[in-house]
């Protein structure tokens, strides 16, 4: 029973774990993927952030959903650690302390390395399910992301969350 309580507690605290970065041997510094995430997400696509779209809560949300498989939650969180530490080797600095332009030319060589490219792509993938789902879920906010595309959504829509 403690086996399940502690494996339950990791799983559901992933967004809000804490990735420590190395430099050489000495810690560098710390920052959750939470906050990595979430900047990530607005580099990627920063219209989310203007209309008032939740993208890494929504990551969260689905991240607790039973068909999410434990090697795909590991995959994100491993991202993360990469993304940090290709960061920390351009700049010496994790990506989150990075300016604007500096985060852009870190995205820019990570997306060219086949895993870097293949992480950013799950990462947009449910950056836009967020921008785009139902607002049922509690990311599209006021259907925000329909409006902005002029969308009217789906019929029949929804009655329940299904995360």
């Amino acid at each position: 029973m403690q086996k399940f309580q502690r494996r339950a507690f990791l799983q559901a605290g992933f967004l809000s774990s804490a990735v420590i970065v190395m430099n050489g041997c000495s810690v560098f510094g710390v920052t959750t993927s939470r906050d990595t995430i979430k900047v990530l997400q607005n580099d990627l696509f920063p219209q989310a952030k203007e209309l008032g779209i939740n993208t890494s809560d929504y990551i969260g949300i689905v991240l607790k959903h039973s068909r999410i498989t434990r090697e795909d939650k590991e995959y994100l969180k491993k991202g993360v650690k990469w993304l940090n530490e290709y960061a920390v080797e351009m700049y010496k600095k994790q990506y989150t302390k990075l300016l604007h332009d500096e985060r852009q030319k870190v995205l820019e060589g990570f997306s060219k390395e086949s895993w870097g490219e293949s992480w950013l792509d799950t990462v947009l993938r449910y950056t836009f399910e967020a921008c785009f789902g139902d607002p049922i879920y509690g990311a599209n906010n006021n259907k925000a992301g329909w409006n902005w595309l002029a969308f009217s959504g789906g019929e029949p829509r929804p009655t329940k969350v299904y995360l």
